[in-house]
């Protein structure tokens, strides 16, 4: 029997199907560019945390945040580098890596918190959890780019598959004759492609460039795009969400958790046919290890706080409040003078605070004042010390922070030891900075209490402020800051300031000297010791250490200046109310010791001014 001929007419026609991505090319793009939204958030979070939290604990945050942000952008280098031995597994790489991320972002609050409490600051944490972070956020995009690319390329190559398959040979489009032209013709309609062109249109699709059928500037512009904006969604929802909602241990928490479930979530769906049956395995298990483990420092982070604040301030806590700017504690005995920490430094200790604000006040009562502006101040304790003057007429005090004054209020043995000054009606409270309470002119408006009328001049400016080395040190201890105080100084008033440690830091004490100097006073330094030692002494550092790591200081460094003029005189009013721990001796001799440490300041000392701080 013979077989009748074969022609191509007879051929069966091959099935119409392509080599299929495993994932929809279009569902590819648009995924992983909100993971790489969601995942700079996170990662500028992370970033902020150890900035803010490192400002708290250490001090100095511009030296803080300079650290953070130059090894971190360092380690992001070194992760793009590394990046490259993934890009053969770019899927389970990337999903791993964002485990990681997660945990190490996630807990860095906790641990550096930790390591302050038990084992003092240290800026060896803060490094290498710049460090390990920046590394992971380097690598991610990269492993992104990768990761798009491929489905890129699977999707062209399955297109071209589809066009050379779907059809048998010799009839384009699966049609032919009549019914392939008919349907040619209304494609053409349909799209307006396939008629022809004139010359102009053809000299600019020519002109044209060669479309990329990869498209990688595209893939970095958009991964860019993306990540940009997830770090200004970042870097707002820090201070204005997660801090105020959350803390910083919680909200560094929860964001970690996000990261995790935005990484892998990405991972497992959109490339899960990336991944071997092990690789599927392992990276589910990394992720839900990560969601465990940090679940579990979320229901645990009160009790460690409380741990922790216990190993730095002792047992004896009696309240601990975080407000709005800072972290308040007092610690002592139910009935005693207790002591309280500003962001773990020791503000007023209750054992020796007198010694502080009597040389603080009482110099500067020294003359005519019926009106004093004290700014800062918020534990009513130099308020304390000007009203023991029976002519005094008003007091204003300007303190920020309204968590301060309500606890110096509420508080039954910190209400005791300034002397329940807030009561008196003499006092009036308003909440403001101090620096622009004095740009605005430094009248009394919208305080609370008795007061006087707005704009007032007061005779006595009294400065009791952190110490010039801390945070806001850059702006309360400035010469414009002292040119604006000049401003609400009646004639003849004078100003006093706490200038810090004359003897440990004499480079800062003259500076704040110089400042004051450049803005039109003349001063008259002061140094007073902080006699037999008893406890650290206020506006020092945390007990933990300073944070230059020499110790507290054992001394006080003052500044009682008049502007313009000649220098007021160093001494107590002839009315004064005794002092425990003043005399004119002893400001004498605190007046020579201050001259003593002039020769140990820098030479050619400049004024601390906005634009350049020297402290």
């Amino acid at each position: 029997m013979i077989d009748p001929p074969v022609t191509l007419s007879t051929l069966p026609r091959p099935p119409r199907q392509a080599v299929r991505p495993p994932v929809r090319p279009g569902a590819v793009r648009y995924p992983v560019l909100a993971v790489v939204f969601v995942c700079s958030a996170c990662g500028l979070v992370y970033e902020l945390e150890l900035v803010a939290l490192a400002s708290y604990l250490i001090g100095d945050s511009v030296t803080q945040a300079s650290v953070v942000l130059s090894v971190m952008v360092f380690a992001m280098g070194i992760g793009s580098l590394l990046a490259k031995r993934l890009r053969c597994r770019a899927a389970v790489g990337f999903g791993m890596l964002e485990a990681g991320l997660a945990l190490v972002g996630g807990g860095s609050a906790m641990a550096l918190y930790a390591a302050f409490a038990w084992l003092g600051p240290s800026q060896y944490v803060l490094v290498a959890f710049s460090l390990a972070i920046g590394v992971l956020i380097g690598a991610e995009i990269p492993l992104l780019m990768s990761l798009i690319q491929r489905a890129e390329t699977v999707r062209s190559r399955g297109a071209g598959a589809e066009g050379s398959l779907g059809a048998p040979l010799g009839m384009p489009g699966g049609r032919r004759g009549r019914q392939g032209r008919q349907a040619r013709q209304g494609r053409r309609r349909r799209t307006g492609r396939g008629w022809p062109l004139t010359p102009r249109a053809r000299a600019r699709r020519r002109a044209r460039p060669p479309k990329d059928p990869y498209d990688a500037a595209g893939t970095v512009a958009d991964l860019f795009a993306a990540d940009y904006v997830g770090a200004l969604a970042g870097g707002l929802a820090f201070p204005f969400l997660l801090l105020p909602w959350l803390g910083q241990l919680t909200g560094a928490l929860v964001t970690g958790a996000v990261n995790a479930l935005a990484g892998g979530g990405l991972v497992l769906w959109l490339f899960r046919h990336d991944l071997t049956p092990r690789a599927r395995k392992l990276l589910i298990g990394a992720n839900v290890f990560v969601l465990a483990l940090l679940g579990t420092a979320t229901v645990l982070a009160d009790p460690f706080e409380q741990a922790a604040r216990r190993a730095v301030y002792g047992d004896r806590i009696l309240v601990a409040v975080r407000t709005d700017f800072q972290e308040v504690v007092v610690t002592g005995r139910r009935g005693s003078p207790p002591d309280l920490f500003l962001d773990g430094r020791l503000w007023a200790d209750g054992r020796d605070e007198y010694r502080y604000h009597e040389a603080l006040v009482h110099p500067a009562m020294n003359g005519r004042h019926a009106r004093v502006l004290i700014l800062g101040g918020g534990d009513g304790l130099a308020a304390r010390e000007v009203l023991r003057y029976p002519d005094v007429r008003s007091v204003t005090v300007v303190e920020r922070d309204p968590g301060v004054v309500r606890l110096a209020r509420t508080d039954p043995d910190l209400a005791a030891l300034n002397g329940r000054a807030f009561r008196d009606r003499r006092v009036t409270v308003a909440y403001e900075d101090a620096f622009r309470r004095l740009r605005a002119g430094g009248g009394t408006g919208g305080g609370t209490g008795g007061g006087t009328e707005g704009g007032a001049r007061y005779d006595v400016v009294i400065c009791d402020l952190p110490d010039p080395t801390t945070t806001d040190g850059t702006t309360l201890y400035s010469e414009e800051f002292y040119g604006l105080a000049a401003g609400v100084l009646a004639d003849g008033g004078r100003l006093v300031t706490h200038a810090g440690p004359a003897v440990a830091r004499p480079g800062t004490y003259w500076t704040v000297e110089a400042s004051l100097r450049a803005a039109g006073f003349a001063t008259r330094p002061y140094d007073m010791d902080t006699g037999d030692g008893v406890g650290d002494g206020p506006r020092t550092p945390p007990r933990a250490g300073a944070a230059s790591g020499s110790g507290p200081a054992k001394d006080w460094g003052f500044l009682l200046a008049a502007y313009g003029g000649r220098a007021p005189g160093l001494g107590l009013a002839a009315d004064a109310p005794r002092p425990r721990s003043l005399s004119p001796a002893g400001l004498a001799t605190a007046a020579s010791r201050a001259e003593r440490t002039r020769v140990h300041a820098p030479r050619r000392l400049r004024p601390s001014t906005l634009v350049h701080p020297r402290y």
